[in-house]
């Protein structure tokens, strides 16, 4: 399935002009997906017509698939019934986000809608949701799957129960999105905007760090930037995510030389198979580069995890050989080349056998 990046938008909290900005801006940077939240309509129906087709008719020109975050309280206000979608239809949303369930039954008719809009379903709690509407036959196409956000600090997910979440609607081969916190960004729905991640871990890291963690999960086709207005130096970052090879950040050490350098920037590294638990090994470099001299640094010191290390000429076939160390250890064999940051740390344990990777420099 498609990994796809998206933004937020919040109409009743911002100014038409500046969203129409910011769509084209991520638009430009090959982002397809808008989350827009409904939840603080409180205008009249007409108003709200009008102000939420504008801004669906502008993305949608752009390339965009727009969800509608909805609440049973949106139908009461807009004198709306869940027997009729006519009117998320005539907004031009391609789907809506139904924030509180019902028995799974009434999520089941509405997958068959007939504007083909999508349901799409709360998946943050770790219950037999999905599979009960699935039990009622529903129309899996148009079933999509998100996380919800978590605008007060300490209140988002923790990671294991992320993961069994997620897992939930993986296997049921659902469409899935999770959200990444800007932290530029300071619209939200409510009044309290501690950044809005769907992971607590997140809530502080790199918003492209985020990114690269919720697609190395393999759980999730599509990471949404929860806030609005996100930077436009976050919106490249997180557009620059490979989101099909995991990435990480190498800082290199000062005396490591342009052919270590080389072998770090090779574009083609992957896991050993038959793994190790104290070192991730990229093997091929020493085939590549077997006939390149490569001198021992002075480096007689304890390895640590996240160091990245390249076999020296004293290291006979293993010369030229790339790893990043998992477990403490000496071997001066070894020349330390780089650190991947500490708080990447947690992208390792997706290096799993066979795994595609990738070492990105930024100094």
């Amino acid at each position: 399935m498609k990994r796809e990046i998206g933004i937020s938008l919040y109409p009743d909290h911002s100014d038409a002009e500046k969203d129409r900005e910011y769509i084209q801006k991520a638009a430009d940077l090959g982002y397809s997906r808008i989350f827009m939240s409904m939840l603080e309509v409180t205008e009249g129906k007409e108003k709200v017509a009008e102000k939420f087709k504008g801004i669906i008719a502008f993305a949608k020109a752009q390339g965009f698939e727009t969800i509608l975050d909805i609440a049973p309280s949106i139908f009461d206000e807009l004198q709306i019934s869940y027997d009729d979608l006519s009117f998320f239809a005539e907004l031009g949303a391609d789907g809506i986000r139904l924030d509180e369930g019902f028995d799974g039954n009434k999520e089941s008719m509405l997958s068959f809608n007939p504007f083909g809009l999508a349901i799409e379903l709360n998946m943050s709690n770790n219950v037999a949701y999905l599979e009960n509407i699935l039990s009622y036959e529903a129309n899996r196409p148009f079933i999509y799957g998100c996380h919800n956000f978590y605008p007060q600090k300490g209140s988002a997910l923790p990671y294991d129960f992320f993961i069994s979440c997620s897992q939930r609607f993986k296997r049921q081969g659902i469409k899935t999105a999770a959200f990444i916190t800007s932290h530029q960004g300071t619209l939200g729905p409510w009044d309290v905007n501690d950044g809005l991640p769907t992971l607590e871990m997140h809530r502080e890291l790199p918003i492209d760090l985020q990114a690269r963690h919720m697609f190395a999960t393999g759980l999730i086709d599509c990471v949404i930037i929860g806030n609005a207005y996100a930077s436009d130096e976050e919106l490249e970052k997180v557009a620059a995510v490979n989101r099909y090879k995991l990435s990480l950040t190498i800082d290199f050490e000062k005396d490591t030389s342009e052919l270590e350098k080389l072998i770090v920037a090779d574009p083609a590294h992957f896991r050993r198979g038959d793994i190790s638990a104290e070192a991730v090994r990229s093997t091929m470099p020493r085939v590549k580069y077997k006939n390149e001299n490569n001198p021992p640094h002075d480096n007689q010191f304890e390895f640590q995890i996240g160091d990245v290390v390249i076999g020296n000429d004293d290291f006979g076939k293993y010369k030229n050989e790339m790893q990043i160390v998992l477990t403490p250890h000496s071997d001066p064999r070894k020349n330390l080349v780089g650190k991947i940051p500490q708080e990447e740390h947690i992208l390792l344990k997706f290096l799993r056998p066979w795994s595609k990777f990738q070492l990105v420099s930024e100094n």
